[in-house]
């Protein structure tokens, strides 16, 4: 699929990143954000880890922060005091676009239904296969011959929403858990940028229920997939 680059230029896309660690992706997008490689506009961070080096990425670009990790007690912020603060800030924000990357809370329905805007996650696996935790140790024990990450729709139903993207590698004989965890984080590199590339030119839509059954006969079944030798 080739993107005509000679077009009319777009309004960024303001897209909100909630994150939990060290945020290699979110610095891929603030790369490609600053070559004007990408049509979009990072209006703000949201961590529930203050020790996240995410949030350093993200000051080293000054993107507005907000860290949500403690209540005044100094235990955790639970689920529900964390969502009401992140869903105050991302009305502030008012993005176009809430970006999940590496973000290790589950959210739940009412605040995903209420936010201001759709939210995709980026997961480390082909979904619908290895919902979940540890999937890159699930490959390897399953003996699968190919794996990859997806970018999905967030829904109530954790990792259950509509796969927009995928990118695919090659399993070898020698890949151990940790192999393929550097493997596939070199995939995400390349889909999530790919991805919301594909969103803020209206290639790739978000609304996939709404797409009329006629113009479903034209169109190419999700997920896209990209094919990577990593």
């Amino acid at each position: 699929m080739s993107i005509d680059q000679t077009s009319q230029p777009i309004k960024p896309l303001r897209i909100a990143v909630l994150v939990s660690g060290s945020g290699s992706n979110l610095q891929v997008l603030i790369d490609a954000m600053q070559a004007g490689a990408l049509p979009i506009e990072i209006v703000g961070v949201i961590s529930n880890r203050e020790d996240a080096y995410a949030l350093t990425r993200a000051k080293d670009a000054n993107i507005p922060v907000a860290v949500l990790s403690h209540v005044a007690s100094g235990k955790r912020m639970g689920i529900k005091t964390f969502e009401a603060h992140a869903n105050e800030q991302l009305v502030a924000w008012q993005p176009n676009l809430i970006v999940l990357a590496g973000f290790m809370r589950v959210l739940s329905g009412s605040f995903i239904d209420n936010a201001p805007a759709s939210m995709i996650n980026l997961h480390p696996s082909l979904l619908p296969v290895y919902k979940g935790l540890d999937t890159h140790k699930r490959v390897i024990q399953a003996g699968d011959r190919y794996h990859g990450c997806s970018i999905h729709k967030v829904t109530a139903e954790l990792d259950a929403g509509q796969v927009l993207t995928q990118a695919v590698l090659s399993v070898g004989n020698s890949d151990t858990a940790e192999c393929l965890q550097s493997r596939v984080q070199k995939l995400e590199h390349q889909l999530l940028p790919w991805t919301i590339l594909l969103l803020a030119k209206n290639v790739l839509s978000l609304e996939v229920n709404n797409i009329s059954s006629q113009a479903k006969q034209y169109l190419p079944t999700l997920p896209l997939q990209l094919l990577i030798d990593a």
